[in-house]
């Protein structure tokens, strides 16, 4: 059954769904719908809910309930993404799960609380020190975030590393008709790495695994290496657009992608060649959706919300130098259908100057 819900809503529920028992987070616009929903939801499934002080003190909770196998949440937006970078980084270090959603608005320092796209380096590039990286999903509607959490929360279980669900405010706050999955329970003490209470045991220590677990510098090395290895090579996600024929590949994520795509279907009925690449994961980057060109492409073209263009970036690294690529970077704006067309034009013609 269809019902209709708020993106921020229906990832929350996805959550509770998923098995999610623990939330500790902040309220800040636009993603306190959040902190909202599992203040009351989380009560009447068990669950524990707590409005921390502070986005640090929150983002240390979600640690120690993780350490102990509860599926967790931990939600935040622009400044209070900002100071959850060193508790991921722990997170990280001890090898756990946890879900962390990213509902982005725009700008430096305190920003705006309009949507944008401009924490992909943040998000994707990683804001704590150290070798790592966090699995990043970037839905482009509300159903496709809700059928992401799930995925999300088993895919950092499997690989003992935090997840990270990224989407602009425009997502978090648009309400769409979704089919919510149905419930299913999450048994914390199936982990062998889980704190389960003293009960006889020995007692455990979650740690990082950097200095406390690896015998030698090399089988840590060799631990991170392996893992996200893996990652890159199992875990890439993507949607190919009409890329089979066409000259010019828009690449675009979230939010931007359906402007992109609507662009696409206009310019095509006025004869332009247009396509598109859309990356559902960001880390892995889907470098194989890249690898076989059309004969005709004559480039790419990065569209995001950013003043700068971050993805860019690695559109230019997937491409390796095989075609031009352009970065179309909007800001805080969606660019109508015309504007889109009237720069699709203006690259097919060579008046644009490629990265």
């Amino acid at each position: 059954m269809r019902i209709l819900m708020k993106g921020n809503d229906a990832v929350s529920e996805a959550a509770i769904r998923a098995g999610c028992r623990f939330f500790s987070g902040y309220p800040i616009t636009p993603q306190s719908e959040i902190v909202e929903y599992m203040s009351w939801r989380l009560d009447e499934v068990g669950g524990s809910f707590v409005q921390s002080e502070s986005e640090l003190s929150g983002i240390s909770m979600i640690y120690g309930a993780a350490a102990c196998g509860l599926r967790t949440l931990g939600s935040s937006s622009g400044p209070g993404f900002d100071l959850i970078q060193e508790g991921i980084g722990y997170i990280v270090s001890a090898e756990l799960p946890t879900l962390l959603v990213d509902v982005v608005r725009y700008g430096n320092g305190l920003g705006e609380i309009v949507p944008a796209q401009s924490d992909y380096w943040q998000v994707v590039k990683n804001g704590a020190h150290g070798d790592y990286h966090c699995l990043v999903f970037a839905p482009a509607s509300v159903q496709e975030a809700v059928d992401l959490v799930s995925h999300a929360y088993d895919k950092a279980e499997q690989y003992k590393n935090p997840a990270i669900l990224y989407y602009d405010g425009a997502i978090g706050q648009m309400m769409e008709p979704i089919i919510l999955p149905e419930m299913k329970e999450h048994d914390p003490d199936q982990f062998a790495w889980s704190i389960k209470g003293r009960g006889g045991e020995p007692q455990k220590q979650v740690t990082s695994k950097c200095y406390y677990e690896f015998t030698t510098p090399e089988s840590y090395v060799e631990n991170l290496r392996s893992k996200y290895t893996a990652i890159e090579k199992n875990e890439q996600m993507w949607e190919s657009y009409m890329t089979e024929d066409a000259e010019l590949i828009i690449v675009a994520y979230g939010i931007m992608s359906r402007t992109c795509k609507e662009a696409i279907n206009v310019a095509r009925k006025q004869g332009y060649k247009v396509g598109m690449i859309r990356p559902i994961t960001l880390y892995p980057y889907p470098v194989k959706a890249f690898a076989k060109l059309p004969e005709n492409l004559k480039g790419f073209v990065s569209v995001e919300m950013s003043a700068l263009g971050q993805m860019v970036e690695d559109v230019r690294l997937a491409v390796n130098g095989r075609k031009p690529v352009y970065n179309y970077a909007t800001g805080k704006m969606i660019p109508d259908t015309e504007e889109f067309i009237s720069y699709v034009k203006s690259v097919l013609e060579g008046k644009e100057k490629s990265v």
